[in-house]
């Protein structure tokens, strides 16, 4: 069986450059689309798929140029491929007690990529969530858990605040969390951007 996930929404896709190790990563659910255009400064991983990956590059580009943070993006084709090899690396890690534990595709290609990662996409919450058990790190998870209701896309995912401005508050949060920049930083931004942080949870609405 094969199936395809498609979006009412018109925009340009990447080529598929000639790099083996990146079609490998497009088969095994992740690859790095974007690295940071700097080494300076604290440091994310930015992780998103379908129509969300251009809000998360974005936001990449809001977090250098207005708060100093480098970010590497991520385009993320599969998390359901990622979750089956993690659980697959969990079993066997966990049936060979006695051997050196083997590591997930994700741990694999995160090597050398510091600070926590933040995964946005407009499906719900569990979708990326499926990766957690492999990362060693903070991993917050931005989706469409609730019911929409906003009449534009921008009006929707700003309710679900899987906008380009919630993926920059939420790395910039992550952040303020490990101490790796002020807390004062992260209210800076979020009056910065209008956003509300009184409105109701969507995951509650």
């Amino acid at each position: 069986f094969y199936y395809l996930t498609v979006a009412n929404e018109n925009y340009a896709h990447p080529t598929i450059p000639d790099d083996s190790k990146i079609i490998e990563g497009i088969l095994k659910g992740l690859y790095l689309l974007r690295p940071s255009s700097s080494q300076q400064g604290p440091r994310v991983q930015l992780m998103s798929s379908g129509p969300i990956l251009r809000e998360t590059i974005a936001a990449a580009e809001l977090l250098e140029s207005n708060h100093g943070v480098t970010a590497d993006v991520w385009s993320a084709p599969s998390f359901n491929e990622l979750g089956r090899d993690v659980q697959t690396t969990v079993r066997w890690n966990r049936l060979h007690p006695s051997e050196p534990p083997k590591k997930s595709y994700v741990q694999e290609v995160l090597e050398g990529h510091d600070g926590p990662v933040v995964a946005a996409t407009d499906f719900v919450k569990a979708y990326p969530e499926q990766i957690r058990p492999a990362l060693d790190r903070r991993f917050v998870t931005l989706g469409t858990d609730g019911f929409g209701r906003r009449d534009t896309r921008a009006k929707l995912r700003g309710y679900f605040e899987i906008d380009r401005y919630h993926v920059t508050i939420a790395a910039l949060s992550a952040l303020a969390e490990e101490g790796a920049i002020p807390r004062d930083k992260v209210e800076e931004a979020i009056t910065r951007y209008e956003i509300d942080r009184d409105k109701d949870d969507p995951a509650q609405g």
